[in-house]
């Protein structure tokens, strides 16, 4: 497995540090299933995003849209 440098605050590092000795796990293992998370996570929301965008559009009431003026119209609020 190849090795990665990283460059971050020492509070970070400080923080990875203790996460990692909770967890059991090295530092190196912290930051590489974080980042796997965060791959997995955002090829999940991309994978979402086409099937939803994939999809044909579709009127969403069969009834007509009401004009701008009648969504607007603030005088049965005053």
């Amino acid at each position: 497995m190849p090795n990665l440098t990283i460059t971050a605050e020492e509070e970070v590092l400080r923080w990875a540090r203790v996460r990692a000795a909770e967890s059991n796990t090295s530092v190196a293992r912290l930051v590489g299933d974080l980042l796997r998370q965060h791959m997995e996570t955002e090829s999940r929301y991309e994978s979402a995003r086409r099937r939803f965008m994939g999809r044909k559009p579709r009127r969403l009431s069969q009834r007509p849209y009401p004009a701008r003026d009648e969504l607007h119209e603030r005088t049965r609020l005053r």
